[in-house]
């Protein structure tokens, strides 16, 4: 069923919002994914804080006018998709290339993170770098870090003196009276 022209300019309009919000848009190509190799890939997305669109490329060129992905959504051709994000670019950027090597028939044609288009190479490499947890977990270790190495330097004389003591306790270097067990 044809989509009436005041649905398509509806779609459209709210394209054209979204795409003012995001942080980064990767453009693909689906051709050859069955509907439920597509419905994995709209969960994955989802799951990653994304949202994944397939688009007529003209509908696309009209939504992307005055937005940052206005130059990688000009003059499409073939089968296009899109997967965006206003949240963590790397999330999407992993979900997205962990199913492309699943799947040989979705294929990334570029990429766009806070209004830079990036080749195919750097789409690889921001997959490849750690999510915005993972950063905050390693942040968290190297503060611990200095505390506890401070922590473990602090407990060395007083763990000595109480291996010291329960040795000579366990030789009877303290018996009654103030001599020396023979």
């Amino acid at each position: 069923m044809a989509k009436k022209r005041t649905q398509k300019q509806r779609d459209v309009e709210v394209l054209h919002r979204e795409l003012l919000r995001v942080s980064s848009l990767v453009l693909s190509s689906f051709q050859g994914l069955t509907a439920t190799q597509d419905a994995e890939l709209r969960r994955l997305v989802q799951t990653a804080g994304g949202k994944y669109r397939v688009i007529k490329n003209t509908l696309a060129e009209l939504a992307a006018q005055k937005t940052p992905a206005e130059t990688l959504l000009k003059g499409l051709k073939g089968t296009s998709s899109i997967a965006y994000t206003e949240g963590d670019p790397v999330a999407l950027a992993k979900a997205l290339t962990k199913y492309a090597k699943d799947n040989p028939a979705f294929a990334f044609r570029a990429g766009l993170v806070e209004g830079r288009v990036l080749s195919m190479a750097e789409l690889q490499a921001l997959a490849a770098l750690p999510t915005r947890e993972e950063l905050f977990a390693k942040l968290l270790g190297l503060l611990q870090a200095p505390a506890q190495r401070l922590l473990g330097v602090l407990s060395g004389p007083a763990r000595t003196l109480a291996v010291v003591l329960a040795q000579a306790e366990k030789e009877g270097k303290f018996a009654a009276g103030g001599q020396e067990a023979s």
